[in-house]
């Protein structure tokens, strides 16, 4: 790989943009691909992507583009922003991607089939799984955005591919920190999104720190006990990955799921507070996947369930708090 590595995003939501300005601060060269030609225009015009991210002003480096093989030409590396649940029809038609390190940005797991977007980026768009990493951590692209300082953690199979993918982002606001647990940073990042919709219907329902506290403890040891059911590594969910970005995700009124959460505490139901949210909240299909994933693996999760009684079932929102306490006494 060259000094300045080239890069391409896939995906120019507000996530997939904002991560391009963070690649392109540490240094890189990028392209930024667009669905829609008028996105793309904009962002290589105008140095904006208005749509999502209203007048903020880009880095003139990132180049936009809608045609995938001009993003695709002479990349070292591959960056995949596309939502969970599209992401498979989305890859499907696209050439073999390049043998290249690919790192994911996507928190989410596939309803109906309960992959990881690992695997689908394996399965669908042909992908080593190698050179496939990921990212998550206490991402809120907002703050990001704002080059407000964090911290991510990068997973990959390996130790040298984790550090190769960590130093594409070595911009001054945000520290990579590297791992090899594949599989425990993917939960951690999909099902923090589950326990932030719980959290803030709690919120909207007028309950206070206490509970809101009861539900992110719990909620790590829902997403704790299912990662390691799922071969990864229990201390990764005491870390960045785990505590950091459900504690984010969970708390801060720019969590899209959060928001979600307290609109369905309001009394809105799911698609009104979807409505409401204006962008994709991963929380109401990936709680669908982890209830049938922990229902197949034999692992406890009430307060996942909750959210899916809620949102598939018409049950009242009050079952999210009531799980916490409709349990007998049993260890951490």
């Amino acid at each position: 790989m060259t000094s300045t590595p080239r890069l391409a995003v896939l995906g120019a939501g507000s996530w997939g943009t904002t991560f391009a300005q963070v690649l392109a601060d540490g240094g890189a060269e990028v392209t930024l691909w667009a669905r829609r030609e008028e996105v793309a225009r904009e962002i290589r015009e105008r140095h904006r992507n208005s749509t999502y991210l209203g007048e903020h002003q880009l880095p003139a480096s990132i180049h936009g583009t809608s045609r995938l093989e001009e993003a695709l030409e002479g990349a070292d590396g591959l960056v995949v922003a596309i939502p969970a649940q599209s992401m498979r029809a989305t890859l499907a038609p696209w050439p073999a991607l390049p043998e290249v390190p690919m790192l994911s940005l996507t928190k989410g797991i596939e309803r109906g089939t309960d992959a990881r977007i690992s695997q689908i980026l394996a399965e669908a768009g042909g992908a080593d799984p190698e050179l496939v990493g990921v990212l998550s951590g206490p991402n809120l692209s907002a703050e990001i955005l704002e080059r407000r300082p964090c911290a991510s953690v990068v997973a990959a199979s390996s130790q040298a591919l984790a550090e190769t993918m960590a130093s594409w982002s070595e911009a001054p606001y945000l520290r990579a920190y590297t791992s090899t647990d594949v599989i425990g940073v993917e939960v951690a990042g999909a099902v923090k999104n589950v326990i932030a919709i719980a959290v803030g219907a709690a919120v909207g329902l007028g309950h206070g720190h206490n509970t809101t506290a009861s539900l992110i403890t719990r909620g790590l040891a829902e997403i704790t006990r299912l990662g390691v059911a799922l071969g990864g590594q229990k201390e990764t969910f005491s870390g960045l990955a785990g505590l950091g970005d459900l504690v984010a995700t969970c708390s801060s009124p720019l969590s899209r799921n959060h928001r979600l959460g307290l609109a369905l505490g309001r009394g809105l139901d799911v698609d009104a507070a979807a409505a409401e949210v204006g962008q994709t909240a991963e929380g109401v299909a990936t709680a669908r996947a982890v209830a049938e994933l922990a229902a197949r693996l034999g692992v406890d999760m009430p307060i996942a369930r909750a959210v899916v009684a809620v949102v598939d079932h018409g049950a009242r929102i009050e079952e999210v708090t009531t799980a916490l306490l409709a349990r007998s006494v049993r260890p951490e």
